[in-house]
């Protein structure tokens, strides 16, 4: 059995689980800390929304929202068009987890599983920067929202 590579980060926010949450999911706070297509939407992303890359080679990086479980877990399912392995539903997935702590929330950040990948160990490489960069961007939002 391959050794999993998940991509694993924590940080406490100093702000509401409804903050962090709106942060995750209104499509003004994900684009300063993930990108989005032109002309996405401005609703809340909820569970079945979709994002879909064009990348340069013809073929598409799709997200799609598979659980929002508002205020608590938001899991974004990864799937590449171009992928010869063909995983199910959330097992190449984003997951963010919201966690009371106090008067803070506890944000747990899980990304992959790439070992089921062919190029697994370039994406979780470009994850671990991914989740520190956007988890920090995540917190300043929320903080800078809650004052």
């Amino acid at each position: 059995m391959k050794k999993q590579l998940i991509v694993t980060e924590e940080i406490t926010i100093h702000a509401s689980l409804e903050k962090v949450w709106e942060v995750l999911t209104f499509p003004k706070y994900v684009a300063q800390w993930d990108e989005l297509p032109e002309g996405y939407p401005s609703e809340s992303m909820t569970e079945g929304s979709k994002v879909v890359w064009d990348l340069p080679n013809g073929e598409q990086s799709i997200t799609t929202i598979i659980k929002a479980e508002k205020e608590r877990e938001l899991i974004i399912d990864l799937h590449g068009t171009g992928w010869k392995f063909k995983p199910e539903p959330g097992e190449v997935a984003y997951r963010y987890l919201l966690e009371p702590a106090g008067s803070h929330t506890k944000l747990v950040i899980e990304i992959g599983d790439f070992s089921l990948l062919d190029q697994g160990k370039d994406y979780y490489d470009a994850s671990v920067d991914f989740a520190k960069e956007s988890s920090n961007v995540i917190k300043a939002l929320a903080e800078n929202e809650s004052k």
